[in-house]
């Protein structure tokens, strides 16, 4: 049975709005999705396409903490730096490689490297076995190292006042600094001798002395040998003999003391 034009015409009206409505419903189903995929693409882009040493405005980022930096504002010595840089100095100066270097010594490769780049404190076995590699002596190792120099300071006024031997006989001691790091200790001392001292002339300590006179006069004393000193006078002497002031003909009396005490052994 053959449909009628008014049938025909119905039917393709309800294809055409099926088929539009798909396409409707296609068009809002997919605008949300291409959104979220655009908007995930273009972060994703743009964080992988963000230059390495900056955040994601755009600004330079602050480069990370170095171990390194941080000894050197603590002021630690870079003793592990400047033997790396005496190995590899040495070791290029030779024209050797990382390889052949680690293979003479018994050394690892990544060991070698460590060494001169500063990042590990070797042994004296490893660097005994550099520096028969390399034929210099241990000591070539350190030539470049500068250990921390230290000083002290004291103000006018402010040395320490401490008790020694001739304390008890009006001697007044005001230490003026010392020594942190050397094994032989260096005391200088400000020596007070005021009305009421009393002659002290039998010290005897290791090491050696020098005085300097500042104020009023004495008659110093070192083993057999006596000495009229005034404003001015120096004496240097080896602390083993008996010394001291023996007189003290014009006081106050002011005068500087250094004392050397070497090493003990």
């Amino acid at each position: 049975m053959t449909p009628s034009p008014a049938a025909t015409r119905s039917r393709s009206a309800r294809r055409l709005v099926t088929r539009e409505g798909h396409r409707a419903n296609a068009t809002v189903c997919q605008r949300p999705r291409r959104r979220l995929i655009f908007g995930v693409t273009r972060r994703t882009l743009s964080r992988a396409g963000q230059p390495k040493g900056r955040d994601m405005t755009g600004s330079a980022a602050p480069p990370p903490p170095d171990a390194g930096d941080a000894r050197r504002e603590a002021g630690a010595p870079s003793l592990e730096a400047a033997i790396g840089r005496k190995v590899r100095a040495l070791r290029q100066g030779l024209d050797v490689t990382l390889a052949d270097l680690a293979r003479s010594t018994g050394l690892s490769v990544g060991m070698v490297s460590k060494i001169e780049n500063g990042q590990t404190s070797p042994s004296l076995s490893t660097l005994k076995a550099l520096a028969q590699a390399l034929n210099v002596p241990i000591s070539h190792f350190f030539e470049d190292f500068e250990e921390r120099r230290d000083c002290s300071f004291v103000p006018a006024g402010q040395g320490v006042r401490i008790d020694r031997r001739g304390t008890k006989a009006g001697h007044v001691y005001e230490l003026l600094g010392h020594s942190l790091r050397s094994e032989t200790r260096v005391e200088p001392f400000l020596i007070t001798i005021d009305e009421g001292g009393e002659p002290h002339a039998t010290f005897q300590h290791p090491g050696h002395e020098f005085i300097y006179m500042l104020s009023g006069r004495l008659t110093y004393r070192h083993g057999d040998m006596r000495y009229e000193m005034g404003p001015g006078d120096a004496l240097f002497f080896d602390a083993l003999a008996p010394h001291g002031p023996e007189a003290l003909p014009e006081l106050p009396v002011r005068y500087l003391s250094i004392i050397v005490t070497p090493p003990q052994e």
